[in-house]
């Protein structure tokens, strides 16, 4: 039998053919435009992802029996807002998760409605990019369009509308919202009332790999596909990443290096993160996780490289990075370049260089940026220190993940080992294995990714340089501290 899995992200879909071996037989990657309405604003237009996705299915099966398709699974950016009317039709863009514009919206649900009420209804506090936020910001904004809403849902569930006309959700993606209650793996009534919305405007809830339903008739149509294909919930995309590495069960943990970057720690009992730096959220395994996010992470690169040098040549800018520079890099880079969630939960911080002099180097700049984002995850890494949480090695997947260098400075930055799985397509392979669970193809998450996910190489840490990474995270972590007051005048 054949699964697709397919990845939602910020800047393209990406769909993958899988078999029961777990062998991936056709990757399709489709693009579509992000827009920037607003400074620090970012939102996509839902009908551009299913248009997309549509014709990524097309695409991915135009050449394999489409009769042996069983089953779809997808994973998708999460806390993004999307808003359909009574007719079904989009109100408006999709305010995605990278959208720095509540932070009005989030103070007051910090200060006001207050942390410890909103950890009590939904094990998390406000951070600007979820959803709940984003919904005070259309009712007090945008009334009329917060009018308008009959549904309510998150990216990879408008997706699997389309596709089935089931409106659902799944625990690990509406764990992102703020108006969920993860432990009891339910909407929060308190948190309803507080954002004006109602159950019947939220979709039903299920586990990740459960099916919601069948193909639509006129989705088979247009595919070609048989109405036998079961969809499962899915899952958000760092739950579905964390499948798609094997990140399941009790105590293993995966970094994730996407456009946004995460520490993932999968966890069999529910907790929550006294600090408020670390969001506690129900996993795709049917277990709990705790995870650190950091908005920019990849992207931080990827802004160097292609808007700053303008170039492409990520291999050849890394090639003029010395070895023996590695720890002893004098230039340090704030990674904030879309403000930052975790563990600071600040929309005004921005990104910063610190320590440049008349002998600064293209090379010493391209490296503070891949240490930046290494320090940065660290900071998620020291809070679930702090919480007792003992991290001796992670998997790592994502763009980022293709670079050896970047792997090296990880595994030294954090002093721990840093493991590359065999099938590095994260919440594509994820979805691709929840749609097979779904399917009975296996009894659960964890035994389809006991059997499916191996080990293709480990990075370790090098004693030296880590020591060395140790004296120079002590010296970035007191940078955003001192130029945190300034960040709010300089954004005027």
């Amino acid at each position: 039998m054949l699964y697709i899995g397919i990845d939602l992200g910020t800047s393209a879909v990406k769909l993958l053919l899988m078999d029961e071996t777990g062998k991936i037989h056709k990757i399709v990657s489709r693009e579509y435009p992000i827009s920037f309405p607003k400074a620090g604003w970012s939102e996509q237009n839902p009908e551009d992802w299913l248009r997309e996705t549509l014709e990524g299915i097309k695409q991915l099966t135009e050449n394999c029996d489409r009769k042996s398709v069983a089953g779809i699974g997808c994973c998708g950016q999460m806390h993004g807002l999307v808003v359909l009317d009574e007719n079904d039709r989009v109100i408006r863009p999709a305010i995605l998760w990278n959208d720095g514009r509540t932070a009005e919206e989030t103070d007051y649900l910090n200060s006001v409605i207050g942390k410890e009420r909103l950890s009590e209804y939904t094990a998390n506090v406000a951070f600007a990019g979820f959803t709940a936020p984003k919904l005070l910001w259309l009712k007090k904004n945008e009334p009329q369009n917060f009018a308008k809403i009959r549904k309510i849902m998150l990216p990879k569930d408008y997706i699997n509308y389309m596709l089935t006309g089931e409106f659902c959700t799944d625990v690990s993606d509406a764990s992102g919202t703020l108006y969920f209650d993860v432990k009891n793996k339910c909407w929060s009534g308190e948190m309803l009332e507080i954002c004006g919305i109602t159950r019947e405007q939220l979709p039903k809830i299920y586990e990740s790999s459960a099916a919601v339903g069948t193909l639509k008739k006129s989705v088979c149509d247009l595919l070609g596909l048989s109405e036998n294909i079961r969809v499962c919930a899915g899952a958000g995309d760092n739950a579905g990443a964390a499948v798609g590495t094997g990140t399941v069960g009790d105590g293993s943990c995966n970094i994730s290096l996407g456009t946004s970057g995460t520490v993932f720690i999968a966890s069999k009992s529910f907790g929550v993160d006294p600090f408020n730096a670390l969001h506690s959220f129900a996993h795709a395994d049917g277990n709990f996780h705790l995870m650190g996010c950091m908005l920019s992470a990849a992207s931080c690169n990827k802004w160097w490289l292609e808007t700053i040098l303008e170039t492409h040549d990520y291999k050849g800018e890394e090639a003029k990075i010395s070895e023996e520079l590695l720890g002893k890099n004098r230039v340090f880079f704030l990674p904030y370049l879309m403000g930052e969630r975790s563990p600071i939960n600040d929309v005004n911080a921005r990104g910063t260089f610190i320590g440049l002099t008349m002998d600064t180097k293209r090379s010493d700049m391209a490296l503070a940026v891949l240490e930046g984002v290494a320090f940065g995850i660290r900071d998620s890494v020291e809070v679930a220190k702090k919480l007792g949480i003992k991290i001796e090695r992670s998997k790592i997947c994502g763009g980022g993940a293709k670079s050896a260098l970047w792997k090296r400075i990880f595994a030294n930055v954090l002093n721990m080992k840093i493991d590359t799985v065999e099938t590095e397509e994260g919440p594509g392979f994820g979805g691709a294995i929840l749609a097979g669970v779904a399917c009975g193809q296996w009894k659960d998450v964890e035994s389809a990714a006991s059997e499916l996910v191996t080990i293709k190489e480990t990075t370790y840490p090098e004693p030296e340089i880590a020591a060395l990474y140790n004296e120079r995270y002590e010296q970035f972590r007191q940078i955003y501290p001192a130029v945190k007051d300034l960040f709010p005048k300089i954004n005027l």
